[in-house]
């Protein structure tokens, strides 16, 4: 006789851990924003390279809370060479000049033969500053503000989001920006250039203002800079060729670009190009510079792309690797055939099944065939 119960409720599709981990990760990333947002204002936008890294650091580590710890010290392994190399690569350029009267009136000669049809033979700077610079901050030097202090951010949150959703890609990018990195130290120590407020300073141009900071004021933010004003103070004038700032948003943007649909396309690119407009108008560098430093970003790719290629077909050359000596004694030795039957061997257990045969009957074709096995032809 059947018994009747009563159906069981429908168990929800949701699970709860995964809940309680997407508001978890909600209340950690709303603190770690406050905790910014705090420190902005007390201390400065994170344009040091080790501050901006602790930033960073503590992102990942509000958004996956849940992990163990040891794979939040696993990002601290993997990025301190990153950031030291940061560190020496600020501080090195200080020495770029080594005293030498840095390279400036071939730059104006360059940006007046590139543009000076448009701007009236002024060098752009120049032509910027006399048709938009106010002594009261505007709304665009608002917008300049915010994209010189992104130079510091981009790069590195770009890294941060590839090392926590794939560290094979998060490897690329490092290997091109590093590259990027050095090529660009390098030309700093070959041909020391000032920038044109550097030049305005020293007779070359006329008034020039420096004023990448300077929007920030409008919102009573006036020590949202100070971490970059000292370090506008503290840096050397002369690492002006090429210019990194402009090639490092243009790095970023095409790292991404083959990954994203191609309607967003003008949206990434047209950051490199306000990142070009900004540096221009703010008297920190030259088009001349701005072009330069785009070539680099094609060499970066282009070398590094090369050299990884080259690396993968000599691996491939290589071949597998060679056994461990443990491995080598725990193999058989091809000359001794292996045991079939007679003394020593084991006897079959009953109810064995032959090889080639199940225990419904001999083996059948599988309906998707076997890779191995050519077919033999159809005959009528």
């Amino acid at each position: 006789m059947a018994v009747v119960t009563d159906p069981q409720r429908p168990v929800p599709s949701g699970s709860p851990d995964r809940a309680d981990g997407g508001r978890r990760r909600v209340v950690a990333m709303a603190v770690w924003g406050a905790a910014f947002v705090a420190c902005w204002l007390a201390i400065g936008l994170p344009t040091d390279p080790a501050y901006a890294f602790v930033w960073i650091w503590a992102a990942t580590i509000a958004w996956n809370s849940a992990r163990p710890w040891r794979s939040h010290l696993a990002f601290a392994r993997d990025w301190v060479p990153v950031v030291l190399l940061l560190i020496v690569y600020n501080l090195s350029r200080g020495f770029a000049d080594n005293g030498r009267v840095p390279h400036a009136m071939e730059l104006i000669v360059a940006d007046r033969f590139l543009v000076g049809w448009a701007t009236g033979g002024e060098v752009p700077t120049v032509w910027l500053q006399q048709h938009l610079y106010e002594p009261q901050v505007q709304w665009y030097d608002v917008l300049v503000s915010w994209v010189y202090f992104s130079h510091f951010v981009v790069a590195l949150a770009a890294a941060g989001v590839l090392w926590v959703r794939s560290r094979k890609r998060w490897g690329a990018y490092m290997r091109r920006w590093g590259f990027l990195c050095a090529s660009g130290l390098v030309t700093y120590f070959i041909y020391p250039a000032a920038p044109p407020w550097w030049a305005a300073q020293n007779g070359l141009l006329t008034e020039v203002a420096r004023i990448s900071t300077r929007g920030w004021k409008a919102f009573g933010m006036h020590g949202a800079g100070n971490l970059l004003n000292a370090g506008q103070i503290a840096s050397n004038p002369v690492a002006a060729m090429p210019s990194l700032h402009t090639a490092w948003a243009l790095f970023v943007v095409v790292f991404f670009l083959p990954s994203v649909r191609r309607r967003w396309w003008p949206l990434l690119l047209a950051y490199p190009l306000a990142m070009t407009f900004t540096l221009v108008y703010a008297g920190e560098h030259y088009i001349i510079d701005v072009l330069v430093g785009w070539a680099y970003v094609g060499m970066a790719f282009l070398v590094v792309g090369l050299a990884e290629r080259g690396w993968a077909a000599w691996r491939s050359r290589r071949g597998p690797a060679e056994p461990t000596p443990a491995q080598a004694a725990a193999a058989p030795d091809p000359g001794e055939p292996a045991p079939t039957g007679g003394a020593g061997a084991a006897p079959p257990a009953t109810g064995a099944v032959p090889a080639g045969e199940s225990s419904a009957g001999p083996a059948r074709p599988s309906a998707l065939g076997d890779p191995d096995e050519v077919p033999a032809p159809a005959t009528r």
